[in-house]
This record gives structure tokens, sequence and C-alpha cells, in this order.
């Protein structure tokens, strides 16, 4: 069977940072990659001054498309929701919102996804949506309801990884200091990713025991940065995503970590180093890229 993944996302550039080089990795093995964004992100701000933006969701919908490009993955398939917005900004009088849609709706849309793609793996959110936004919350809740009910309609997605985030990963985007061993220097932060301000790890990050995937995605760190930079209306020099120091950057350019949300077969290692080992899977042939004359 060809590999195929399945990644269940909220907004654009939600794949950037977490996941965007587990993503690349499977695609240059050979797998087949499909990202499914449940909104084009209506409610972002545009924190680049120099960028004129008439229609964020548009905008926003071909940063993504860009984005994927880099990763060397399908184009995304867009779900229609509204962005919900969060905060002072929460769209709830909006109907569309994904916070008001139906959420058998919502799994129904993932599920005809699933059964178009026939994935062995998914991705999404964990369940406290990495920082709590009320759009990656609906993202986990019908993605996992999803892959519950796949193998009724013919599709028994074998494995539901959550993207997570470390105690020390969280602190070290908080502002906090990073230690990789004992032996290394520590690498020391900037001011902090906004979305994770006055956030307590215990609560949004997972125990280094929960971790049961961790991919090494070095060889895929100049895709990840290409795809991050092309959410250029969220990455702009008024954003913290897009100011984070190169010694936050880095550790996030190195390795990527996943909890585990649900399995249909035995996982061969724990932590696993490759989303699809032990699956019955064959990979896609890669051209190899053109030499560089």
């Amino acid at each position: 069977m060809q590999a195929s993944l399945l990644a269940v996302l909220a907004h654009p550039d939600d794949e950037a940072l977490r996941c965007g080089g587990t993503l690349a990795r499977a695609a240059a093995q050979g797998a087949d990659v499909t990202l499914i964004c449940l909104t084009r992100g209506e409610a972002g701000r545009n924190t680049d001054p120099t960028l004129t933006v008439t229609d964020m969701g548009e905008q926003r919908e071909q940063e993504l498309r860009q984005a994927c490009a880099h990763l060397g993955i399908h184009p995304p398939v867009f779900l229609g929701y509204h962005d919900s917005g969060r905060g002072d900004r929460l769209r709830q009088g909006d109907p569309l919102a994904s916070i008001n849609a139906d959420p058998l709706d919502i799994e129904a849309r993932i599920l005809a996804v699933i059964r178009r793609v026939n994935p062995q793996v998914m991705l999404t959110f964990d369940p406290h949506g990495m920082y709590g936004h009320p759009d990656h919350l609906v993202a986990h809740r019908a993605a996992t309801a999803a892959f519950s009910s796949a193998a009724n309609h013919g599709v028994p997605v074998q494995r539901l990884y959550y993207a997570a985030q470390t105690h020390e990963e969280m602190r070290h985007l908080q502002g906090g200091p990073f230690t990789r061993t004992s032996a290394a220097p520590e690498l020391r932060s900037g001011p902090g990713l906004g979305v994770l301000n006055g956030l307590d790890p215990d609560t949004y990050a997972v125990s280094p025991c929960s971790v049961a995937a961790r991919i090494d995605v070095r060889a895929y760190a100049a895709q990840k940065l290409a795809a991050l930079r092309a959410h250029r209306s969220q990455t702009g020099p008024m954003s913290t995503l897009g100011t984070l120091s190169d010694a936050q950057i880095r550790p996030l350019l190195e390795h990527e970590t996943f909890s585990l949300g649900g399995l249909r077969s035995p996982l061969l290692e724990y932590p696993t180093s490759d989303l699809f080992s032990g699956l019955n899977v064959h990979y896609r042939p890669v051209r190899p890229a053109a030499s560089t004359p």
C-alpha cells in the first residue's frame, strides 16, 4: 500500500513550526502527504507593514499554498470554515466560524478526505491545542473523531499522532534557556513566542515519557524555514513568530515531537523515529533533484 500521511490543522502557518519538517521528510521519502486546513486564517493580523493585504483569508490561503510547495507536499485542502479568532477577537457571532460548526459535519468532511487519500498515519493538535486556540481544539476533536470512525468507512487509519511540545521546548519558546545535553552549553532564548505567554507547561506541554515519536528533521531544515517564511503576513517584524531568535529556532529545525493519539497496530519502538515504522507500506520513487552545474 502506498504510504500516505494526513495532517489536520486549523490555520495557514500551523504546519510550519511544529510539524513542517516531518511533513517534508515524509514527502521526500516518497509518501503522499496531504494537509487539511479548517480555515483560511481570516482573523489573523498582518504583521508586515510592507505588505498590503486587502483580503486576509485570500492572502493566507496563498501563503499556505506556497508553504506546501516548499515542503514538497500536495496542495492544501481547505474545509471552508471561518477562523474563530481568540481572546478579544473571538468571533462568537460568526455562524461559519469553526467553533460554531456542527462537530459531526467537520468530522464528515475530514472522513471524505480520508476515503480519498487512504492515510495510514494522521497528525493533528494535542488535546490542549498547543496553546489553547479554540480552532486548534476544534481540529483536535474532529481529527480524533475521524480517526476513531475511519475504519467504519473502510479506511482503518493505523496511527494518530498529536504535535506536542515538551516542558523544555515550551519554556525555551517562552524565553527560557534550552539545554540539549549536559555536555552542551545552554542556548539562550529571545523574548519568547507571544501565544505562549503566561501559559503553564504543566498543562500545555508533555513530559518526556509522553513523547511517542521524535523525528529527526535536520535534513529538511531549509524547507521548513522556507515554509515558515512563506507566511509573510504572520512572520513580519511586528510578530513574535517572525522575530524568534536563532537560538529559539535552532532546536525546532532539528527534531519534532509527537504524543500518541491512537493505534490500530503495535509500535515497534517507543518513542519511534519514523511515523510509518513497522507498517506495510511502500514509497513512491522520488526523482532526485537536478545537480547544479
